[in-house]
């Protein structure tokens, strides 16, 4: 069985890795000491959760025998049989199986769950009713555990028993209206960013319910859903319609009414951003140009006479633009004060020395695949207790089982076969 430390913290038996490592030099993170296990599968929960391990959270991973989380397989690169969604998505977590249909299977999770802090899950409402292992159930075996619920249309209201995805809950909120170019069809963006929403709103309300709990040692139930965390970034599109019955839709490469902030064309047929549509900074881009007068002129002179003209804007900022190359620009605008940046890549990204100097591009080692694989880095930094990545995503579902059954519930190892033999793990 796997060597495994402990610690008291709030009343919790919190487990410590690398315990051949100084306390001292183990990687910490605001949220050392927090416990947290992860239901579901896919993105939106595990993602939430994965923010909370980032953190520093201890972050327990249950998976049901035999039937891993399908992300396991997923990335777009497939390098000796290996893909890597997995190593970011799984990262700073112990990965155990259980069998949470099983008697023995609930009772070893409520076991779990009154020594941990947070309880994620993404399954469709009503699910952890069924399986007997709901809010109420857990309060009763916890009364200070946080539940974040995580779901496509939230726990309440006519829609909550439908399934969701995020490419749904995009376009239904109608977030996905508003991305793309007027009169073509809304497309989407290379990623399942209603998941990754839905993953952050999580994360928040769980560090908001554990601050709450501080204050009156109790737990409350996190609800999140997908189709509104899509609604909550929308800014100004709901009271602009019901105010001035604006319907907002797409606008290409710029905002509608925003100038000047837009893609500019360079001398070598690629682009940058400008972004200057603060006054102070539009008159320091005038003045670059070589035309100041611009910053005075009554159709540019201030926010709203831009948005007016944009268009004639920004094909005056196009001429001269297009006069430069991509470095000259950066460097004459960057002189002047206003805000411009390069289109980038991934490889770009991933070779840009700012990102790589502020750790944002962070080595994960795969045990998988046997090497290291670049990834995001931890976001957002702590200056006294930094978060980390203590470990990428656990190579085989119920790897961590001897570990956190043996260390955490103070099973025996027999005890831990036996449940292995009657495939409650």
């Amino acid at each position: 069985m796997s060597e495994l430390g402990e610690r008291r913290v709030t009343g919790h038996t919190v487990l410590m890795t690398d315990t051949s490592r100084p306390m001292s030099e183990r990687p910490a993170g605001p949220l050392d000491g927090v416990i947290v296990l992860e239901l579901g599968t896919l993105i939106a929960g595990p993602h939430a959760a994965r923010l909370l391990g980032d953190m520093g959270a201890e972050v327990i991973k249950i998976e049901a025998p035999g039937k891993p989380d399908p992300i396991r397989t997923w990335g777009q690169a497939e390098v000796d049989g290996h893909r890597f969604y997995w190593t970011v998505h799984g990262r700073n977590k112990k990965a155990v199986t259980l069998d949470l249909r099983s008697d023995r299977g609930r009772e070893l999770f409520l076991g779990l769950a009154e020594r941990a802090d947070v309880v994620v899950e993404n399954f469709r409402p009503g699910t952890l009713e069924r399986l007997g292992i709901g809010p109420d159930v857990l309060s009763a075996h916890n009364p200070g555990l946080v539940v974040v619920r995580v779901s496509g249309y939230g726990q309440t209201g006519p829609d909550s028993t439908r399934a969701g995805y995020a490419s749904v809950a995009e376009a239904a909120s109608g977030l996905r209206h508003l991305n793309g170019y007027p009169g073509q069809l809304p497309p989407r963006i290379a990623l399942s960013l209603g998941d990754t929403l839905a993953g952050m709103f999580a994360a928040q309300g769980a560090l908001a319910a554990l601050y709450r709990r501080s204050v009156t040692g109790r737990g409350q139930v996190v609800d999140t859903s997908l189709i509104e965390s899509c609604v909550a970034v929308q800014e100004s599109a709901i009271a602009d319609y019901d105010a001035g019955g604006v319907v907002r839709g797409p606008s290409g490469t710029r905002l509608d009414g925003i100038a000047p902030s837009n893609l500019y064309p360079t001398s070598e047929g690629t682009h940058v951003i400008i972004a200057a549509n603060q006054d102070s900074v539009f008159a320091r881009l005038c003045a670059a140009m070589g035309q100041p007068e611009l910053a005075t002129d009554d159709r540019f002179a201030d926010h709203a006479a831009r948005g007016r003209n944009q268009d004639e804007l920004d094909a005056l900022i196009g001429d001269w633009s297009r006069q430069h190359s991509p470095e000259k620009l950066t460097e004459i605008l960057g002189a002047a004060g206003v805000v411009v940046g390069p289109v980038n890549t991934v490889a770009e990204v991933v070779a840009d020395p700012h990102l790589k100097e502020r750790g944002m591009i962070a080595e994960h080692y795969d045990e998988r695949a046997q090497r290291t694989v670049l990834g995001p880095g931890v976001v957002p930094q702590f200056s006294d207790t930094p978060g980390g990545i203590r470990n990428a995503g656990p190579p085989a579902p119920g790897c961590d089982n001897e570990t956190v059954y043996g260390g955490l519930l103070g099973l025996s190892e027999d005890e831990v076969a036996a449940l292995r033999e009657a495939g409650v793990i």
